[in-house]
């Protein structure tokens, strides 16, 4: 009579060698072949995910600004009481209230940072515009010198230009008579002049302008050198 139970154990014993034997296939594939889209890893963030990460991360000004306006800080009488009797209360108060000031120091000095980089970027923007401006006063400066703008309304545009670039800090340099100045000069000639100690500005050639301290372009003049 045959043994059906060791047959049985027989098979069963080689169909769990051959799964033993069997390759284990680990798909790395970063994009899925069904649905294309972008596999992450373990922990990873998705694209939506990372983006309510970024827009958390920008309202964090507003939330501690409602925290620091919500939150009660307890009095310093009552701080100091609770804690001079050590109880569980008069601590967490503390604690609290060292957080809270930590909070609103780190609320300061990023708002002075943000109102810093603010300030820097519209000043550049000034100057950005105030530069592609330059050659337009260059060539109202030269209609002037040729009699061309002594009347009429040009002369009147160029005047109206000229005032409203003052009041984005735009001046002038084109004084003579005054000491060199590499700073804010360019020397494109010397000649000897007479009475003079130091190098002398005796004519200028293009007008340089400044805003404010920053010197957008520098003139250039002629130079006279003592003798």
């Amino acid at each position: 009579m045959p043994h059906h139970g060791n047959e049985e154990e027989h098979n069963s014993s080689r169909d769990q060698g051959s799964n033993r034997d069997e390759p284990v296939i680990r798909d790395h594939r970063k994009v899925d072949p069904v649905t294309g889209e972008a596999r992450h890893p373990e922990g990873g963030q998705s694209a939506s995910e990372a983006g309510a990460s970024a827009d958390s991360d920008g309202d964090a000004l507003a939330q501690a600004e409602e925290i620091l306006n919500q939150v009660e800080v307890p009095a310093e009488e009552s701080v100091a009481q609770g804690v001079s009797t050590g109880s569980t209360t008069g601590a967490e108060a503390a604690e609290l209230k060292n957080d809270l000031l930590r909070l609103q120091a780190e609320y300061v000095n990023y708002r002075k940072r943000v109102e810093r980089d603010r300030a820097v970027a519209g000043e550049m923007a000034v100057i950005g515009v105030l530069n592609s401006l330059l050659p337009v006063l260059d060539d109202v400066d030269a209609a002037r010198q040729h009699g061309d703008l002594a009347d009429g309304p040009f002369a009147a545009i160029a005047t109206k230009l000229e005032n409203a670039l003052k009041t984005y800090g735009l001046t002038r340099i084109d004084e003579t008579g005054v000491e060199f100045d590499p700073t804010i000069h360019e020397a494109l000639i010397q000649q000897p002049g007479d009475d003079i100690e130091v190098d002398t500005v005796s004519q200028v050639l293009r007008s340089g302008y400044k805003s404010g301290e920053r010197v957008l372009r520098a003139a250039q003049v002629i130079v006279a050198v003592p003798a």
